[in-house]
């Protein structure tokens, strides 16, 4: 069950934002890319908080910065796996290069196994109390603590400053105003850049994803034709239909047409073979029965007339119990 989803499932497309979402909301953390749970840190955690007291929090290490210590986390990962007998695969060594696409997968696959236990619902789990047994765990916790802080701080700042713009007479608040619509026209420059950095990213993604998915029905249609290639089946007119729309160059509906003509003159061919063969078979069968009675009516012209009578008598006597000597 834990690996029975293709790439084409419905797993695969859900978001970098909801998944971001989903992981900071689970853990108390405050991530703010995919690619930052490339240690496998995060995997392990999201294991625990569904299968509770299966990972082993001390051996992860929320700290982790080269290849060695991320190799180390996935070890955990794998060993709580084979518990609980995942067979999915964990492609540890393009996880730890960090690459967007291939730690969203692993992601997006991660959502979809958490909520197909208990439907996702996790009852009484303490993600920062948990963590505390980690290398680095305390630390990461802080971080989420004080982004949490923070963000208050600023709603409140922004709510003191609302009120305070309200005392304001009206010459001023009108000046104000107009000085904040004009700055609201344009956005700084770290906003800005901020902005294109995210959409880069999502274009990363989109790119990444298209050339995945077109090595996967490549490699499809490599295997074809391949197939295509063997000796026992390349002169098959069935073979030439399909090599003949795959080396198709244009996206002509012509060459479909005429590739399925080829299949139907082929089925039509082989019924027309197979009832020849019928026919030939009954009439050498028919001529051997005629060359049998032949044999036999010659036999019996060779034989004299006492032993026609002989032969007779035997044939109807044979095996009476009438008959005694």
């Amino acid at each position: 069950m834990a690996s029975s989803i293709g790439i084409m499932d419905s797993a695969y497309f859900v978001g970098r934002s909801e998944i971001l979402s989903w992981i900071n909301s689970t853990l108390h953390l405050n991530l703010s890319k995919v690619e930052e749970s490339c240690s496998g840190a995060v995997q392990c955690q999201l294991m625990d908080a569904v299968h509770p007291g299966m990972v082993s929090m001390h051996k992860v290490n929320f700290d982790a910065k080269s290849e060695y210590e991320m190799i180390q986390n996935y070890k955990v990962l794998q060993d709580v796996f084979n518990k609980l007998k995942i067979t999915k695969h964990i492609e540890v060594s393009k996880l730890v290069k960090g690459r967007p696409l291939d730690n969203l997968e692993f992601m997006q696959w991660m959502k979809w196994y958490c909520d197909s236990i208990n439907g996702g619902v996790l009852h009484n789990y303490n993600a920062s109390e948990r963590r505390e047994a980690c290398k680095g765990g305390k630390e990461a916790s802080k971080k989420f603590a004080a982004s949490q802080s923070s963000a208050k701080n600023s709603v409140a700042t922004s709510r003191s400053q609302t009120s305070q713009n309200a005392r304001r007479n009206e010459a001023t608040a009108s000046i104000n105003s107009a000085n904040q619509s004009a700055k609201a026209s344009r956005p700084s420059s770290s906003n800005g850049a901020a902005v294109y950095d995210e959409q880069i990213t999502e274009l990363k993604l989109s790119i990444d994803s298209l050339e995945k998915e077109r090595d996967f029905y490549f490699a499809k249609l490599r295997d074809i034709e391949i197939l295509c290639q063997s000796h026992e089946i390349q002169d098959s007119n069935v073979v030439r239909a399909i090599k003949k729309i795959l080396y198709a160059g244009e996206d002509d509906a012509s060459v479909v047409v005429e590739a399925q003509a080829m299949v139907s003159m082929a089925a039509q061919k082989e019924g027309k073979t197979t009832t020849e063969g019928i026919s030939a078979n009954m009439e050498t069968q028919k001529r051997k029965n005629i060359q049998n009675l032949d044999v036999d009516a010659v036999g019996i012209s060779t034989l004299s007339p006492r032993q026609r009578i002989s032969g007779v008598s035997d044939v109807h006597c044979s095996g009476s119990p009438l008959m005694t000597y």
